[in-house]
């Protein structure tokens, strides 16, 4: 195994522990509400950024950090292998969606306003499912399907907008409370983000839809 793919596989098990102490934390918020409400609620000043959510910012911005990392080592020392091109887009989905199904949640440590609907995850997971699934059935063809203007766009939505969330709003917040209370520029996040999240996938399909049929031609080998 070399560094890129050690570099993946450990932040596979840093995601897995990191669910591991997010349940933990709501079995012990549960029990002992009352009494770790104190600590839960610690937040920055006035900036309303809740010390647990800031915590979560601050670990997804490092595994974002290390995805980037661990494929620039690969491209760079010519060290790419089939195992990291399959543990790769597993880290990757591991934290995004982790991340999007905690945050469709009410915690007693994060601000409920801030919330994701359920709605939206349910949309931008079943988004990747389809297009993984598409993917597999491709590569059992030999077909590569390129990542999209749209999928690129919708990747660095997500990265932006689970930040924000995760600092309950921060630094918009500020704008938001002068606003509407009711509208909130990090719900327009949300909604661009799956958004993006689903035209993207209709496009995969609809430009690679050869790959879905038996003896048919092979399915655009990039997707513009």
């Amino acid at each position: 195994m070399n560094t890129p793919t050690k570099i993946t596989f450990s932040r596979i098990i840093a995601i897995t522990l990191m669910v591991i102490t997010l349940i933990v934390l709501d079995i012990i918020a549960g029990i002992n509400g009352p009494i770790l409400a104190p600590l839960y609620h610690i937040g920055l000043g006035i900036t309303h950024i809740n010390i647990m959510g800031l915590v979560l910012c601050i670990f997804f911005i490092l595994a974002a950090s290390t995805d980037a990392l661990d494929g620039y080592l690969a491209r760079k020392n010519n060290q790419v292998t089939d195992l990291g091109k399959f543990l790769d887009p597993v880290a990757d989905k591991l934290l995004v969606n982790s991340l999007l199904i905690f945050l469709c949640v009410e915690h007693s440590y994060m601000n409920p306003q801030y919330v994701i609907p359920y709605m939206f995850v349910l949309l931008m997971i079943a988004r990747d499912i389809v297009v993984d699934a598409l993917r597999f059935i491709a590569a059992k063809k030999n077909v590569v399907i390129a990542a999209n203007i749209f999928g690129k766009a919708k990747t660095v939505a997500q990265m932006v907008t689970i930040p924000v969330v995760l600092l309950n709003g921060w630094p918009f917040s500020y704008f938001d409370q002068s606003w509407n209370p009711y509208i909130r520029i990090v719900s327009f996040m949300i909604y661009i983000t799956t958004a993006l999240s689903l035209i993207s996938g209709v496009i995969y399909v609809v430009q690679n839809k050869g790959v879905l049929k038996d003896g048919s031609k092979k399915a655009n080998k990039s997707s513009k």
